[in-house]
């Protein structure tokens, strides 16, 4: 992006809407920064990190969502209904939101080929009730993929849905896109916020290890830089669906990362409903 383009952003998102609410951005370390997906072993802690809170401006970005894109900024949003009835019924995401969401990115994007490899349902009140397979927000800045686990995600999880020619695909543009919205009813308490990837340092994203029970993963930790622009979508609906772009194999100057975060809105009701969301993560193959 040119000084030029720059300036013109920052004009743009000063003349947004804002709220200000405290960012979770990891403190530099010496050493790999290493998260547990579970409860690590008497000794070892969840993780190692620390984080510091940084209070920032967060854009509120509908009057300008059509001028916002996956290959610019790192993320779209755009109106998406869906016939799902129930997102907790696992047989209607694979059956129902599945084909719908590959015929989003097909549109979106132009992509030629979508993978849908995993998903997550978030949803406070069940986490702490102890349901399974549901998670909490996350409220540290953060990208789920980082240059290296892009490509060791693709092969793991195209070879386990029986994908030929793997290496050859891979030789070719792919994303990683995230798929997000909110389930049951609009999103008041703990949105998302997107950080513009034009606007994150390479110097920025620090590799982490991300330990599960049968592999260790990889993502991109963020600590702060005072250039980054952050943005939302509040009073998400669920007929609205936010893409966020954590990986992308071209490097010509395009959008990779796109780090983003939960937060607690200030302008939030204090008896706001938990937030309820669910993400998907796919992989998008381009044209050769």
């Amino acid at each position: 992006m040119s000084l030029d383009s720059q300036v013109l952003e920052r004009r743009i998102s000063k003349d947004l809407p804002y709220v200000e609410a405290n960012l979770n951005y990891l403190t530099p370390m010496a050493e790999k920064p290493v998260n547990y997906t579970y409860e690590p072993p008497p000794g070892i802690p969840r993780y190692n990190g620390t984080y510091q809170t940084y209070k920032l401006p967060i854009h509120n970005a509908r009057s300008i969502s059509k001028n916002i894109s996956l290959d610019r900024e790192g993320f779209a949003f755009l109106s998406h209904d869906s016939s799902v009835r129930d997102f907790y019924n696992e047989d209607e995401i694979r059956n129902v939101y599945y084909p719908e969401a590959e015929q989003l990115l097909k549109e979106v994007t132009g992509a030629t080929k979508v993978v849908i490899f995993d998903y997550t349902l978030r949803s406070w009140q069940r986490f702490k009730q102890g349901e399974n397979g549901i998670r909490e927000p996350v409220k540290r800045v953060h990208n789920d993929f980082t240059a290296k686990s892009g490509y060791t995600r693709a092969r793991l999880e195209l070879a386990a849905a029986g994908v030929d020619d793997i290496e050859a695909l891979l030789q070719h543009r792919f994303a990683i896109i995230n798929v997000w919205r909110a389930i049951n009813q609009p999103i008041q308490e703990s949105p998302l916020a997107v950080c513009d990837a034009q606007s994150i340092a390479p110097t920025d994203l620090v590799a982490s290890d991300l330990v599960y029970r049968d592999r260790i993963g990889e993502t991109y930790a963020i600590t702060h830089n005072p250039t980054h622009q952050w943005f939302y979508f509040p009073q998400m609906q669920p007929n609205e669906a936010l893409l966020i772009k954590c990986f992308d194999s071209a490097l010509d100057g395009r959008a990779r990362f796109a780090a983003h975060t939960a937060f607690e809105d200030p302008t939030s009701p204090p008896n706001a409903p938990p937030r309820e969301s669910i993400e998907l993560r796919t992989f998008v193959f381009y044209p050769a």
